[in-house]
């Protein structure tokens, strides 16, 4: 039996060689695995060299040299910031954006070939998800979002379909007190979307009424970042937001078949309080007081 380390690195050792990182042309394309990188993170909208080097974690003096030579192929142009001489922003030109775009279909063939080499899709799919979240466990970050956007769509999706599969009784979003939308924008409250390289990875909402008293409503993370303290996270950002909107009093419901909710609850400050509504789902209710 191999050990825990062995694996690791055994894994490390295959992703290496599946996606070409010590070739000097990476995919055929004629520059290496940086550069390649660079190109991708500004045709994929990040302009700010400062947070294309912070994205790729690379030190400013590879940032560089990677720009310079872009540059020298005629793929992007640097230019310095409208407001702020200290800063340097990115384009693609024309040749650039095909390039770009060439990278983008190689990488989505070869992402297609790989997934067809085995027959468990979904459960390769939920294990590439699961090793990609750990990796980049500190590059998630969390920003206030409309409830009616895709990525709130997606996550509130995704939460209804695992409540329909945990409780025995089934769930339809219908039979709820779903949130309206309003409800969770300011001044009344808040939405929150945890992202994870792009891809939505948990949300919450915060439903004020304008006045002292508001509700945690639809906290979700996604079981592949579980583990991680998202929902943690994603639990004090929204009563950060409830204290920047002088609420005072929090409550929220949740059904004893999330023991995983119950727990964060009862070891992040809540206090278990009678039911407050008549909602056919929850059998726990909730308070904080700030």
């Amino acid at each position: 039996m191999l050990d825990a380390v062995s694996r690791v690195r055994r894994f490390n050792r295959a992703v290496t060689s599946a996606v070409g990182a010590l070739d000097t042309s990476f995919l055929g394309r004629g520059r290496p695995l940086g550069a390649a990188r660079v190109l991708n993170a500004i045709g994929h909208g990040c302009a700010e060299v400062g947070d294309i080097r912070d994205y790729l974690g690379l030190d400013s003096g590879l940032m560089s040299r990677l720009l310079r030579s872009l540059e020298d192929e005629g793929l992007i142009e640097t230019t310095t910031h409208a407001s702020d001489a200290r800063r340097r922003t990115c384009r693609l030109t024309a040749t650039g954006r095909r390039e770009f775009n060439a990278y983008e279909a190689i990488s989505n063939r070869q992402a297609r070939d790989f997934l067809a080499r085995h027959t468990q899709r979904e459960a390769l799919l939920a294990a590439m998800d699961m090793i990609a979240s750990a990796l980049g466990r500190d590059g998630t970050t969390l920003h206030e979002a409309d409830p009616r956007s895709d990525e709130a769509r997606y996550c509130l999706g995704a939460y209804y379909a695992e409540l329909a599969r945990r409780f025995k009784q089934g769930f339809d979003v219908k039979l709820s007190r779903d949130p309206d939308a309003k409800d969770m924008v300011r001044p009344r409250g808040t939405f929150i979307v945890a992202m994870s390289d792009g891809l939505p990875v948990g949300c919450v909402g915060l439903k004020g009424s304008g006045g002292a008293l508001a509700e945690i409503k639809r906290l979700w993370v996604a079981p592949a970042t579980r583990g991680l303290g998202l929902g943690r996270r994603l639990m004090e950002a929204a009563e950060n937001a409830a204290r920047e909107l002088g609420i005072t009093v929090l409550r929220l419901d949740t059904n004893s078949a999330l023991g995983e909710a119950g727990q964060l609850y009862r070891t992040s400050g809540w206090t278990e309080i009678p039911r407050f509504n008549d909602d056919p789902y929850p059998d726990l209710f909730f308070e904080k007081r700030f």
